[in-house]
């Protein structure tokens, strides 16, 4: 445990330095082996690096990847908002309603947090600003609402920690979906309150006239087919995630080529963001797995198992302080650094636990979204403060992200209490689905 503690600590000092997270990840695992160790490390480096970029599973990630890039640069994702701002804008709160909403419906489409906010966020800016709504509330809903990139799958989050816990993806991406939705309704319901307590935060919006409404939800009717190609053939047991996210590859380039706007230019873009977000992504999970395979060799799996035994905690007591460490570390840790770094350690923990590990992927999923907008590291934060800059303006601070987006902060907590009080939100539907 001596070798665990030195690590955390090393890692922690990486981490603060600014260091990337596969350097820290690979010079982590070789000082370990070096110092605690006489086994030969660099005689299997090349191996564990092959097997982890030559995994079928792992394949799925950069064709969601491709996928969410083929969306975005088409202009899909402006469609996509114009035709729910048309639908949601007579509520209460009125087009913040479309920014929840359509970053629950492109994050179906694309698996990434990040890409999410980046996209919706450049849409709806410019609108807002137009309409006099309150700024910050706006901020806060476009910071949060990105998030559900990685609840709602495809999640690329979800293909991480299903290969790192070796459980099934396709269960994983079922169990996140009800919670996903529900965080959406949640983030909603707040912006519906707010509106109706202090309207000025949200002009009341007038209705689009029912014939214009009907022609949105035609426009609508492929986007919610590729929805469908990919999560309907996991669900029924049809496609592995990694053939039905080859599915919605072909769809949305069939998709996009209606859209007219489809040129050498920009699929040679599309591949380009492709490779280089697939590249960043598997050289952090190559230093994962070596990590992996280094506290595997030095038994601390084991000793942790034991220690967690002979402790006395309940389970109930041990995910609360697992939450609490997630929440910590998230205020100064990125969301996916986080899981890759942590879960090689909390696996034997959850073992010894007898803890559902579907369960645990959606609180994990869900840890690492309050990451993402936690004060002051957030990531979606920064995404949402850079699109707010306007050439000839004065520059403003961060600050009116991290309060807009606390509201949907503690939103988040308390999805992630009641999954631990109400586990079945996330494994019904897991438990109903069809084949793997």
């Amino acid at each position: 445990m001596g070798a665990l503690g030195i690590a955390s600590v090393l890692m922690l000092v990486a981490f603060l330095a600014g260091l990337h997270v596969a350097s820290t990840l690979g010079l982590l695992s070789l000082s370990m082996m070096y110092f605690f160790s006489d086994r030969p490390l660099w005689d299997i480096l090349g191996l564990l690096a092959w097997n982890t970029n030559t995994s079928f599973v792992l394949v799925a990630i950069p064709l969601f990847i491709l996928m969410g890039e083929i969306l975005l640069r088409s202009g899909l994702s402006e469609q996509l908002y114009r035709v729910l701002s048309l639908w949601l804008r007579p509520l209460p709160g009125g087009l913040m309603h479309s920014n929840i909403a359509a970053c629950a419906t492109f994050a179906a489409m694309s698996g990434s947090s990040v890409a999410t906010a980046a996209t919706i966020g450049a849409v709806a800016l410019p609108s807002f600003r137009a309409r006099g709504y309150d700024e910050r509330l706006v901020l806060g809903s476009l910071a949060a609402g990105g998030t559900l990139g990685i609840l709602i799958p495809p999640s690329i989050n979800f293909i991480v920690y299903g290969v790192l816990m070796e459980v099934s993806i396709g269960r994983l991406y079922m169990a996140g979906f009800v919670p996903g939705f529900m965080l959406s309704a949640i983030f909603m319901l707040i912006i519906f309150v707010a509106a109706v307590i202090w309207p000025q935060v949200a002009p009341r919006e007038r209705a689009a006239p029912i014939g214009e409404q009907l022609r949105a939800f035609v426009d609508m009717i492929p986007t919610f087919a590729i929805i469908f190609l990919v999560l309907g053939t996991i669900y029924f047991g049809v496609a592995t995630p990694t053939e039905a996210a080859a599915f919605g590859v072909v769809g949305a380039f069939l998709l996009a080529l209606r859209t007219g706007l489809v040129s050498t230019t920009m699929m040679k873009g599309v591949c380009l963001a492709t490779a280089r977000t697939t590249g960043m992504i598997m050289f952090i999970l190559t230093g994962a797995f070596i990590l992996n395979s280094v506290l595997a060799l030095l038994g601390i799996p084991y000793a942790i198992s034991k220690m967690v035994a002979e402790s006395g905690l309940s389970p109930t007591a041990t995910m609360i302080l697992i939450v609490i460490f997630y929440l910590i570390l998230g205020t100064f840790m990125d969301g996916f650094a986080m899981m890759v770094t942590t879960i090689p350690v909390l696996l034997p923990i959850l073992k010894t636990m007898n803890v559902d590990l579907i369960w645990f992927g959606v609180i994990a999923v869900l840890l690492t979204e309050a990451a993402l907008i936690s004060p002051p590291e957030g990531l979606n934060l920064y995404v949402i403060h850079g699109l707010r800059d306007t050439p000839g303006q004065a520059k403003r601070t961060i600050m009116d992200v991290y309060i807009g987006v606390m509201p949907f902060f503690l939103a988040m907590i308390g999805a992630i209490v009641l999954l631990m009080i109400f586990p079945e939100i996330a494994l019904w539907l897991p438990r109903t689905m069809k084949g793997n």
